[in-house]
């Protein structure tokens, strides 16, 4: 595997960040990218001419990841080089949230299951239930195929989200890329390091990823009691306070953040499924456990590939994460490549939402604020 890696900055252009001159060698561009640059579909031309051979995939961002720099308003293109292994893209619509287990299951039953190791997903990040959308995808994919991949962001403004399946960026749009090959090494790991705090809250009122009561009382009131002045900048303060999820059916916690408030009926909108029945506790952040955690998260990635040094790492954090680290948002990046190695080549970005599963052998979960990795590597041939 050989990779190559470009970033498009306002002041210089596309600069080369990973030489390795892929031009007509590359099988595959992820491009990840700020929504307004990533609408300008010239670049997106000008890195199809760079790589005329590479099938092209990747997502609008909340910030992006190159190397271990965190930026705003930038494109990111890494280009791969398979040895032996191969890729695979499909896509499909969604028009509202209700079709998000629909829409998991077609898209994979769009991808030839030979060979097929891993499949890598990117989503719309407003207009999906991402719990909803990954059960669909376990549903139609082969058992022991894994899954990763994350929502697609648009910084903390929570307006539109854009998806890259080889055309244009498009929203209301949820791409699969399949990998194929025996020699494929694939690693994935995934942790938050969020603090609970306050008591367990009953789930009394909820639908799918819409939670409407907690202990019989309206939860968007209970998330403007928290935040206080801060609540005029709902959805994207709540990020700061993101709620833990257990059930009697899956008692280990799950993290879901806010999407979106309806004033009307005082409801908030979720990344994933809050279970009515389920128990839930709002969490708060301590910067030095968050930073912890994305090492945790590049320990299992290690694990999960039988301590297989990954060529290409591609790294999907939450942008509520991002929100609390602020300045130290690069300490989680550099804590990843510490454990990866300096022979992994860093990319990805800052999400609405995190693909893993939870513990290597486990079936793929949606996550919120989360470090989740993904790593690649083609084993000697």
């Amino acid at each position: 595997m050989k990779i190559e890696q470009l970033q498009l900055t306002g002041s210089h252009g596309w600069v080369l960040r990973q030489p390795e001159n892929l031009k007509d060698t590359a099988h595959l561009v992820l491009v990840f990218g700020e929504t307004s640059t990533l609408k300008a579909g010239r670049h997106l031309d000008e890195l199809r001419a760079m790589y005329p051979k590479a099938r092209m995939f990747g997502c609008s961002t909340a910030g992006e990841i190159c190397g271990v720099r965190v930026t705003d308003d930038t494109l990111v293109a890494t280009a791969v080089s398979f040895g032996t292994s191969r890729v695979e893209i499909a896509s499909e619509s969604i028009h509202n949230i209700e079709e998000s287990r629909s829409v998991g299951s077609e898209l994979a039953e769009r991808l030839d299951k030979r060979g097929l190791v891993h499949a890598f997903v990117l989503s719309d990040g407003l207009k999906v239930n991402g719990s909803a959308l990954v059960e669909g995808l376990l549903q139609s994919l082969p058992a022991g195929v894994t899954i990763t991949g994350g929502l697609s962001g648009d910084k903390d403004r929570f307006q539109e989200t854009l998806v890259v399946c080889d055309g244009g960026p498009e929203s209301n749009r949820v791409g699969i890329l399949g990998l194929y090959g025996e020699h494929l090494r694939v690693g994935y790991g995934s942790s938050g390091g969020w603090d609970p705090f306050g008591p367990e809250r009953l789930v009394t009122r909820s639908q799918g990823n819409i939670l409407y009561e907690l202990d019989g009382k309206s939860s968007l009131n209970l998330y403007k009691s928290y935040l206080g002045e801060h609540a005029q900048g709902l959805p994207a303060t709540a990020l700061l306070f993101p709620l833990s999820v257990r059930s009697a059916e899956r008692p280990s916690r799950l993290v879901r953040t806010v999407l979106a408030v309806d004033e009307a009926n005082q409801s908030m909108v979720f990344a994933g499924d809050v279970p009515e029945g389920s128990y839930a506790q709002l969490m708060k952040a301590n910067i030095n456990h968050l930073i912890d955690g994305a090492t945790e998260a590049a320990k299992m990635s290690l694990s999960s590939s039988d301590g297989t040094l990954p060529e290409l790492a591609i790294l999907i954090s939450c942008v509520g994460r991002r929100m609390v680290l602020k300045q130290r948002v690069e300490e989680e990046v550099e804590s990843v490549q510490d454990i990866l190695g300096d022979q992994s080549v860093l990319a990805g970005f800052y999400s609405y939402g995190e693909m893993s599963p939870s513990s290597p052998g486990g079936l793929s979960e949606l996550h919120n604020q989360t470090m989740t990795i993904t790593t690649l590597a083609e084993a000697d041939l």
